[in-house]
Protein backbone atom coordinates (compact mmCIF):
# COMPACT_ATOMS: atom_id res chain seq x y z
CA UNK A 1 0.00 0.00 0.00
CA UNK A 2 2.87 2.21 0.25
CA UNK A 3 4.05 1.90 -3.44
CA UNK A 4 4.77 5.33 -4.56
CA UNK A 5 3.21 7.20 -7.63
CA UNK A 6 5.16 6.52 -10.85
CA UNK A 7 4.57 7.39 -14.68
CA UNK A 8 6.37 5.85 -17.44
CA UNK A 9 5.84 6.42 -21.45
CA UNK A 10 5.98 3.02 -22.99
CA UNK A 11 4.83 3.69 -26.71
CA UNK A 12 4.94 6.32 -28.83
CA UNK A 13 3.38 6.71 -31.82
CA UNK A 14 5.37 8.34 -34.89
CA UNK A 15 2.73 10.03 -36.65
CA UNK A 16 1.53 12.60 -33.69
CA UNK A 17 1.58 13.17 -30.26
CA UNK A 18 -0.33 9.61 -28.92
CA UNK A 19 1.71 7.82 -26.68
CA UNK A 20 0.81 4.81 -24.04
CA UNK A 21 2.09 5.02 -20.33
CA UNK A 22 2.09 3.16 -17.45
CA UNK A 23 0.79 4.61 -13.86
CA UNK A 24 1.57 3.17 -10.47
CA UNK A 25 -0.42 3.80 -7.47
CA UNK A 26 -0.38 2.20 -3.96
CA UNK A 27 -3.90 0.55 -5.19
CA UNK A 28 -2.60 -0.99 -8.38
CA UNK A 29 -1.62 0.32 -12.02
CA UNK A 30 -3.55 1.31 -14.84
CA UNK A 31 -2.44 2.25 -18.94
CA UNK A 32 -3.17 5.63 -20.54
CA UNK A 33 -4.75 6.82 -22.30
CA UNK A 34 -7.40 6.12 -19.93
CA UNK A 35 -11.23 6.65 -19.49
CA UNK A 36 -11.84 6.64 -16.01
CA UNK A 37 -15.91 6.01 -15.15
CA UNK A 38 -17.51 8.67 -12.59
CA UNK A 39 -18.49 7.34 -9.06
CA UNK A 40 -19.25 11.05 -7.79
CA UNK A 41 -20.41 9.85 -4.37
CA UNK A 42 -18.97 6.64 -4.06
CA UNK A 43 -20.48 5.00 -6.14
CA UNK A 44 -21.15 4.89 -10.12
CA UNK A 45 -24.32 5.32 -10.46
CA UNK A 46 -26.47 2.33 -11.10
CA UNK A 47 -23.54 0.00 -10.79
CA UNK A 48 -22.21 -2.42 -8.07
CA UNK A 49 -18.21 -2.35 -7.52
CA UNK A 50 -18.86 -5.87 -8.91
CA UNK A 51 -20.18 -4.38 -12.13
CA UNK A 52 -17.05 -2.60 -12.41
CA UNK A 53 -14.69 -5.20 -11.91
CA UNK A 54 -16.16 -7.48 -14.59
CA UNK A 55 -16.05 -4.81 -17.17
CA UNK A 56 -12.28 -4.59 -15.52
CA UNK A 57 -12.57 -0.86 -15.07
CA UNK A 58 -9.01 -0.02 -13.63
CA UNK A 59 -9.42 3.42 -12.18
CA UNK A 60 -12.51 5.35 -11.42
CA UNK A 61 -12.86 9.44 -10.08
CA UNK A 62 -14.77 10.72 -6.85
CA UNK A 63 -15.64 14.23 -5.91
CA UNK A 64 -14.07 15.59 -2.80
CA UNK A 65 -16.74 18.39 -2.35
CA UNK A 66 -19.76 16.00 -2.68
CA UNK A 67 -17.84 13.33 -0.35
CA UNK A 68 -17.33 15.97 2.26
CA UNK A 69 -20.77 16.62 2.28
CA UNK A 70 -22.03 13.10 2.55
CA UNK A 71 -21.23 10.88 3.94
CA UNK A 72 -18.57 13.37 5.12
CA UNK A 73 -14.83 12.82 5.91
CA UNK A 74 -15.42 11.91 9.58
CA UNK A 75 -17.21 8.29 8.45
CA UNK A 76 -14.32 7.69 5.65
CA UNK A 77 -11.91 8.03 8.01
CA UNK A 78 -13.87 5.79 10.80
CA UNK A 79 -14.00 3.57 7.52
CA UNK A 80 -9.97 3.67 6.73
CA UNK A 81 -10.63 5.80 3.47
CA UNK A 82 -12.65 5.76 0.32
CA UNK A 83 -11.52 2.42 -0.71
CA UNK A 84 -12.40 0.44 1.98
CA UNK A 85 -15.80 2.72 2.39
CA UNK A 86 -16.99 0.90 -0.71
CA UNK A 87 -14.73 -1.77 -1.20
CA UNK A 88 -13.17 -0.69 -4.05
CA UNK A 89 -9.44 -1.94 -3.98
CA UNK A 90 -8.37 -0.43 -7.28
CA UNK A 91 -6.82 3.35 -8.00
CA UNK A 92 -9.50 6.57 -7.34
CA UNK A 93 -8.84 10.09 -8.19
CA UNK A 94 -10.37 12.70 -6.20
CA UNK A 95 -11.52 16.49 -8.22
CA UNK A 96 -10.94 18.71 -5.55
CA UNK A 97 -14.45 20.59 -6.24
CA UNK A 98 -13.35 23.27 -8.23
CA UNK A 99 -15.80 22.43 -10.74
CA UNK A 100 -18.87 22.52 -7.96
CA UNK A 101 -17.36 26.25 -7.38
CA UNK A 102 -18.23 26.85 -11.17
CA UNK A 103 -21.64 24.73 -11.39
CA UNK A 104 -23.32 26.12 -8.04
CA UNK A 105 -22.22 29.31 -8.37
CA UNK A 106 -25.18 30.94 -6.75
CA UNK A 107 -24.13 29.33 -3.16
CA UNK A 108 -20.76 30.48 -3.32
CA UNK A 109 -18.93 33.45 -2.88
CA UNK A 110 -15.56 33.19 -3.72
CA UNK A 111 -12.20 35.32 -2.63
CA UNK A 112 -8.96 35.00 -2.71
CA UNK A 113 -9.07 32.95 0.26
CA UNK A 114 -11.20 30.41 -0.44
CA UNK A 115 -14.98 29.68 -1.07
CA UNK A 116 -17.17 30.15 1.30
CA UNK A 117 -20.29 27.91 0.04
CA UNK A 118 -23.52 26.94 1.14
CA UNK A 119 -24.42 22.92 0.97
CA UNK A 120 -26.98 22.22 -2.02
CA UNK A 121 -28.39 19.16 0.74
CA UNK A 122 -29.58 21.11 3.53
CA UNK A 123 -28.33 24.48 3.37
CA UNK A 124 -25.46 24.00 6.10
CA UNK A 125 -22.44 26.93 5.24
CA UNK A 126 -19.07 26.16 5.03
CA UNK A 127 -15.54 27.16 3.88
CA UNK A 128 -13.08 25.25 1.50
CA UNK A 129 -9.89 26.82 1.14
CA UNK A 130 -6.91 25.53 -1.03
CA UNK A 131 -5.45 23.99 2.03
CA UNK A 132 -8.80 22.43 3.31
CA UNK A 133 -9.26 20.88 0.08
CA UNK A 134 -5.97 18.92 0.07
CA UNK A 135 -7.11 17.95 3.77
CA UNK A 136 -10.15 16.73 2.70
CA UNK A 137 -9.00 14.20 -0.11
CA UNK A 138 -5.96 13.29 2.19
CA UNK A 139 -8.39 11.90 4.90
CA UNK A 140 -10.34 10.49 1.62
CA UNK A 141 -7.03 8.55 0.64
CA UNK A 142 -7.47 8.88 -2.85
CA UNK A 143 -4.13 8.05 -4.96
CA UNK A 144 -4.74 11.06 -7.38
CA UNK A 145 -6.16 14.06 -5.65
CA UNK A 146 -6.31 17.05 -7.79
CA UNK A 147 -5.47 20.57 -6.68
CA UNK A 148 -8.16 23.43 -5.89
CA UNK A 149 -8.61 25.43 -8.68
CA UNK A 150 -11.53 27.95 -10.20
CA UNK A 151 -12.82 26.57 -13.50
CA UNK A 152 -13.88 29.70 -15.36
CA UNK A 153 -17.22 30.15 -16.95
CA UNK A 154 -17.94 30.24 -20.42
CA UNK A 155 -17.78 33.39 -21.73
CA UNK A 156 -15.38 35.26 -20.04
CA UNK A 157 -13.38 38.52 -21.09
CA UNK A 158 -9.85 38.57 -20.81
CA UNK A 159 -9.63 40.41 -17.63
CA UNK A 160 -12.32 37.67 -16.33
CA UNK A 161 -10.03 34.95 -17.07
CA UNK A 162 -6.97 36.57 -16.24
CA UNK A 163 -7.99 37.04 -12.86
CA UNK A 164 -9.26 33.25 -12.54
CA UNK A 165 -5.88 32.53 -13.55
CA UNK A 166 -3.59 33.83 -11.17
CA UNK A 167 -6.49 33.18 -8.27
CA UNK A 168 -5.45 29.37 -9.50
CA UNK A 169 -2.04 29.60 -10.10
CA UNK A 170 -1.83 30.95 -6.07
CA UNK A 171 -3.86 28.40 -5.33
CA UNK A 172 -1.98 25.75 -6.96
CA UNK A 173 0.82 27.16 -4.90
CA UNK A 174 -0.91 26.61 -1.30
CA UNK A 175 -2.12 23.02 -2.30
CA UNK A 176 1.37 22.09 -3.11
CA UNK A 177 2.89 23.35 0.38
CA UNK A 178 -0.37 21.86 2.31
CA UNK A 179 0.17 18.83 0.48
CA UNK A 180 3.93 18.24 1.49
CA UNK A 181 2.98 19.41 5.08
CA UNK A 182 0.63 16.22 5.07
CA UNK A 183 3.75 13.60 3.77
CA UNK A 184 0.87 12.37 1.65
CA UNK A 185 1.00 9.08 -0.63
CA UNK A 186 -1.61 10.53 -2.75
CA UNK A 187 -0.58 12.33 -6.04
CA UNK A 188 -1.27 15.80 -6.36
CA UNK A 189 -2.13 17.19 -10.40
CA UNK A 190 -1.84 20.70 -10.72
CA UNK A 191 -4.73 22.42 -12.97
CA UNK A 192 -3.88 24.73 -15.75
CA UNK A 193 -6.87 27.42 -16.85
CA UNK A 194 -7.00 29.98 -18.84
CA UNK A 195 -10.26 29.92 -20.44
CA UNK A 196 -10.00 30.40 -24.31
CA UNK A 197 -7.02 32.87 -24.34
CA UNK A 198 -4.19 31.53 -25.66
CA UNK A 199 -1.98 33.81 -23.65
CA UNK A 200 -3.52 32.68 -20.78
CA UNK A 201 -3.63 29.01 -21.24
CA UNK A 202 0.45 29.72 -22.10
CA UNK A 203 1.33 31.61 -18.69
CA UNK A 204 -0.85 28.89 -16.59
CA UNK A 205 0.69 26.05 -18.01
CA UNK A 206 3.86 27.18 -17.37
CA UNK A 207 3.19 28.76 -13.80
CA UNK A 208 1.99 25.51 -13.03
CA UNK A 209 4.65 23.44 -14.40
CA UNK A 210 7.45 25.48 -12.00
CA UNK A 211 5.08 24.34 -9.19
CA UNK A 212 6.24 20.54 -10.30
CA UNK A 213 3.52 18.64 -9.50
CA UNK A 214 3.06 14.53 -10.20
CA UNK A 215 0.77 15.10 -13.13
CA UNK A 216 -1.20 17.82 -14.53
CA UNK A 217 -4.74 18.66 -15.90
CA UNK A 218 -6.07 20.84 -18.14
CA UNK A 219 -9.54 22.28 -16.49
CA UNK A 220 -11.86 24.65 -17.67
CA UNK A 221 -13.27 22.66 -20.80
CA UNK A 222 -16.47 21.34 -21.66
CA UNK A 223 -17.92 24.27 -20.32
CA UNK A 224 -19.95 25.80 -23.31
CA UNK A 225 -17.41 26.10 -25.60
CA UNK A 226 -17.10 24.80 -28.99
CA UNK A 227 -14.88 21.65 -30.16
CA UNK A 228 -12.61 24.43 -32.14
CA UNK A 229 -11.81 25.67 -28.86
CA UNK A 230 -11.03 22.82 -27.02
CA UNK A 231 -8.94 21.55 -29.04
CA UNK A 232 -7.08 24.81 -29.43
CA UNK A 233 -6.61 24.40 -25.50
CA UNK A 234 -4.63 21.68 -25.43
CA UNK A 235 -2.56 22.33 -28.51
CA UNK A 236 -1.53 25.47 -26.61
CA UNK A 237 -1.03 23.86 -23.34
CA UNK A 238 0.10 19.72 -24.09
CA UNK A 239 3.34 21.13 -25.74
CA UNK A 240 4.71 22.82 -22.76
CA UNK A 241 3.50 19.76 -19.99
CA UNK A 242 6.29 17.42 -19.17
CA UNK A 243 6.98 14.21 -21.20
CA UNK A 244 7.52 12.43 -18.22
CA UNK A 245 3.97 13.60 -16.25
CA UNK A 246 0.56 11.97 -17.00
CA UNK A 247 -1.50 14.65 -18.78
CA UNK A 248 -5.27 14.69 -17.74
CA UNK A 249 -8.41 16.36 -19.87
CA UNK A 250 -11.12 16.98 -17.25
CA UNK A 251 -14.68 16.29 -17.86
CA UNK A 252 -14.12 15.07 -21.57
CA UNK A 253 -16.19 11.93 -23.00
CA UNK A 254 -17.09 11.79 -25.84
CA UNK A 255 -14.68 9.44 -28.46
CA UNK A 256 -14.42 11.68 -31.51
CA UNK A 257 -12.83 14.63 -28.71
CA UNK A 258 -11.07 11.76 -26.82
CA UNK A 259 -9.32 11.11 -30.05
CA UNK A 260 -8.07 14.47 -30.51
CA UNK A 261 -6.85 15.30 -27.27
CA UNK A 262 -4.95 11.69 -27.53
CA UNK A 263 -3.40 13.03 -31.00
CA UNK A 264 -2.12 15.43 -29.72
CA UNK A 265 -0.65 13.73 -26.24
CA UNK A 266 -2.82 13.92 -23.73
CA UNK A 267 -3.18 10.07 -20.97
CA UNK A 268 -6.12 10.26 -19.06
CA UNK A 269 -10.14 11.24 -19.04
CA UNK A 270 -13.16 11.26 -17.43
CA UNK A 271 -16.47 11.92 -18.13
CA UNK A 272 -20.42 11.55 -16.52
CA UNK A 273 -21.58 11.43 -20.64
CA UNK A 274 -21.53 7.46 -20.77
CA UNK A 275 -23.50 6.56 -17.75
CA UNK A 276 -25.93 9.69 -17.94
CA UNK A 277 -26.32 8.71 -21.48
CA UNK A 278 -27.03 5.44 -20.37
CA UNK A 279 -29.80 6.11 -17.92
CA UNK A 280 -31.30 8.54 -20.98
CA UNK A 281 -31.28 5.29 -23.24
CA UNK A 282 -28.74 6.40 -25.62
CA UNK A 283 -26.20 3.50 -26.09
CA UNK A 284 -22.83 3.77 -27.73
CA UNK A 285 -21.77 1.25 -30.48
CA UNK A 286 -19.24 0.57 -32.82
CA UNK A 287 -21.90 2.03 -35.47
CA UNK A 288 -22.78 5.23 -33.42
CA UNK A 289 -25.18 6.26 -31.12
CA UNK A 290 -28.43 3.93 -30.22
CA UNK A 291 -31.79 5.70 -28.79
CA UNK A 292 -32.66 2.40 -27.34
CA UNK A 293 -36.31 3.28 -26.60
CA UNK A 294 -37.44 4.17 -30.49
CA UNK A 295 -39.82 1.51 -32.10
CA UNK A 296 -38.10 0.63 -34.96
CA UNK A 297 -35.71 -1.63 -31.66
CA UNK A 298 -38.93 -3.42 -30.36
CA UNK A 299 -38.50 -6.11 -33.07
CA UNK A 300 -34.48 -6.10 -33.11
CA UNK A 301 -33.78 -9.31 -32.11
CA UNK A 302 -30.04 -8.58 -32.78
CA UNK A 303 -27.44 -8.07 -30.02
CA UNK A 304 -27.09 -4.00 -29.25
CA UNK A 305 -23.01 -4.01 -30.88
CA UNK A 306 -21.72 -7.82 -32.57
CA UNK A 307 -18.43 -6.04 -31.80
CA UNK A 308 -18.88 -5.39 -27.85
CA UNK A 309 -17.93 -8.18 -25.28
CA UNK A 310 -19.72 -7.11 -22.44
CA UNK A 311 -22.27 -9.16 -20.56
CA UNK A 312 -25.12 -7.22 -22.37
CA UNK A 313 -24.42 -7.43 -25.73
CA UNK A 314 -23.37 -11.11 -24.88
CA UNK A 315 -26.87 -11.72 -23.41
CA UNK A 316 -29.63 -9.63 -24.27
CA UNK A 317 -31.50 -8.14 -27.70
CA UNK A 318 -31.86 -4.53 -29.03
CA UNK A 319 -35.61 -5.76 -28.59
CA UNK A 320 -35.23 -6.88 -24.67
CA UNK A 321 -33.28 -3.95 -23.89
CA UNK A 322 -35.58 -1.44 -25.45
CA UNK A 323 -38.99 -3.52 -23.80
CA UNK A 324 -36.48 -2.64 -20.52
CA UNK A 325 -36.10 0.73 -20.71
CA UNK A 326 -39.95 1.80 -22.15
CA UNK A 327 -41.19 -0.47 -19.25
CA UNK A 328 -39.57 1.46 -16.63
CA UNK A 329 -37.50 -1.33 -15.32
CA UNK A 330 -34.35 -0.59 -12.89
CA UNK A 331 -32.40 -2.79 -14.83
CA UNK A 332 -32.46 -0.70 -17.86
CA UNK A 333 -30.25 1.41 -16.03
CA UNK A 334 -27.69 -0.93 -15.08
CA UNK A 335 -27.54 -3.29 -18.08
CA UNK A 336 -27.30 0.53 -20.13
CA UNK A 337 -24.78 1.57 -17.91
CA UNK A 338 -22.91 -1.44 -18.02
CA UNK A 339 -22.68 -1.49 -21.40
CA UNK A 340 -21.76 2.34 -22.13
CA UNK A 341 -18.54 2.02 -19.75
CA UNK A 342 -17.54 -1.55 -21.06
CA UNK A 343 -17.91 0.10 -24.91
CA UNK A 344 -15.73 3.30 -23.37
CA UNK A 345 -12.92 0.90 -21.63
CA UNK A 346 -12.47 -0.82 -25.20
CA UNK A 347 -12.62 2.33 -26.94
CA UNK A 348 -9.30 2.95 -24.54
CA UNK A 349 -7.66 -0.02 -25.14
CA UNK A 350 -8.48 -0.30 -28.97
CA UNK A 351 -6.73 3.40 -29.05
CA UNK A 352 -3.47 2.14 -26.74
CA UNK A 353 -3.86 -1.16 -29.00
CA UNK A 354 -2.91 1.39 -32.23
CA UNK A 355 -0.65 3.38 -30.50
CA UNK A 356 1.69 0.46 -29.71
CA UNK A 357 1.35 -0.85 -33.14
CA UNK A 358 2.50 2.97 -35.01
CA UNK A 359 -1.19 3.15 -36.46
CA UNK A 360 -3.26 5.40 -34.26
CA UNK A 361 -4.43 8.46 -37.18
CA UNK A 362 -5.32 5.22 -38.92
CA UNK A 363 -7.79 3.66 -36.08
CA UNK A 364 -8.90 7.29 -35.91
CA UNK A 365 -10.48 7.13 -39.22
CA UNK A 366 -11.86 3.71 -38.55
CA UNK A 367 -13.20 4.42 -35.44
CA UNK A 368 -14.95 7.59 -36.54
CA UNK A 369 -16.26 6.33 -40.10
CA UNK A 370 -18.04 4.00 -37.93
CA UNK A 371 -18.75 5.69 -34.90
CA UNK A 372 -19.91 9.32 -37.23
CA UNK A 373 -19.72 8.06 -40.45
CA UNK A 374 -17.12 11.15 -41.24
Amino acid sequence: MDTPFTFEVEAEDPSCGARVGRVRTPHGEFETPVFMPVGTQASVKALSQEDLRVIDAKIILGNAYHLFLRPGTDILEQAGGLHRFMNWDRPILTDSGGFQVFSLSALNKVTTEGVTFQSHLDGSRHHMTPERAIDVQVSIGADIIMCFDECTAYPATHAEAEKSMRMTLDWAARCKAQWERREAISALFGIVQGSTYEDLRRESALGTVALDFPGYAIGGVSVGENKEQMVAAVDWVAPLLPEGKPRYLMGVGPPEDILAAVERGVDMFDCVMPTRNARNGTLFTSHGKVNIKNQQYRTDFSPLDERCDCPVCATYSRAYLCHLFRAGEISALRLNTLHNLRFMLNFAAGVRSAIRAGRFLEFKREFLHGYTGA
